[in-house]
């Protein structure tokens, strides 16, 4: 009977800390673009989070989120100018699995607001 209550409590450990991180994923930003970008959110989905203003060819910290995509609703400044990438929505789109990721963002200020973000998902 010891056995199987040590057993069974072994088991609930397992189960129960495997359950804390079953849906999270770290995502930092990296600024691939020739440009600072200043007050960046992000939004997989899950609410937004703010990250730090990154440098052109920089990188930012990992944040943690309870789910992501492949890609993700961008808005961030440059040069005091808001730029936004807008998802539509997330249909057939499978959530990304526990790791680090790396959204390699660039910007082409010559285009309109909507139009000039591009997001590439790196996994780390």
């Amino acid at each position: 009977m010891r056995t199987i209550l040590t057993l069974f409590c072994i088991i609930l450990m397992i189960g129960c800390s495997n359950d804390n991180q079953a849906d999270e994923v770290s995502i930092r930003l990296s600024n691939v673009s020739e440009f600072n970008f200043e007050n960046i959110v992000v939004d997989t989905s899950t609410g937004r989070v703010s990250f730090e203003n990154i440098a052109s060819g920089e990188q930012t910290d990992y944040k943690t989120f309870q789910k992501a995509y492949r890609y993700a609703f961008v808005q961030l400044e440059i040069e005091g100018k808001t730029y936004t990438l807008q998802p539509i929505d997330y249909v057939g789109e499978e959530a990304l699995k526990i790791g680090n990721y790396t959204y390699e963002i660039d910007a082409d200020t010559t285009k309109e607001q909507y139009t000039s973000l591009s997001l590439k998902l790196v996994k780390d």
